[in-house]
């Protein structure tokens, strides 16, 4: 049995590549859209928040970028300085965008259970838990061996 860092990189691969495919046509990305749905789900969100809200997904590099792929795309614009907002197309838009990600989700859990896919989720969230608050306690120490 290869070791969940192995499934945990393929997985985030091949989520990244599918979604990325099934987002083309709109000129999204797996990210851009991420950032589209922090916009969507905060209507004061900043380019701060995106970037905190994604930090685990992408580098401040990338965040960057997607910010102005969206802008560029005519999703968001800048209602003020350092503030984001959906235009109406990108709104509308978004909501064509929402049909073809249900799609993928479906495609994704495919013969997964609904308790199975909470199961899996809630065993990272503690996984990820351990491995932050053991950095926080012994900041520097490795570890050896795998599990």
């Amino acid at each position: 049995m290869k070791p969940i860092g192995y499934w945990l990189n393929r997985t985030d691969r091949a989520l990244t590549a599918t979604m990325n495919t099934l987002l083309a046509d709109f000129g999204l990305t797996r990210l851009a859209w991420q950032v589209l749905k922090v916009v969507e789900d905060d209507p004061r969100a900043t380019d701060t928040t995106v970037r905190t809200v994604l930090a685990a997904n992408a580098g401040p590099e990338a965040l960057t970028a997607a910010i102005g792929a969206v802008l560029s795309g005519g999703w968001v614009v800048r209602p003020e300085p350092g503030r984001l907002a959906l235009t109406g197309d990108g709104r509308a838009r978004l909501a064509e965008v929402a049909l073809r990600v249900g799609d993928f989700r479906e495609l994704s859990t495919a013969g997964i259970s609904h308790g199975e896919y909470a199961a899996a989720v809630g065993v990272l969230e503690r996984m990820t838990r351990n491995l932050e608050q053991a950095a926080r306690v012994r900041p520097g120490r490795g570890g050896g061996g795998r599990r």
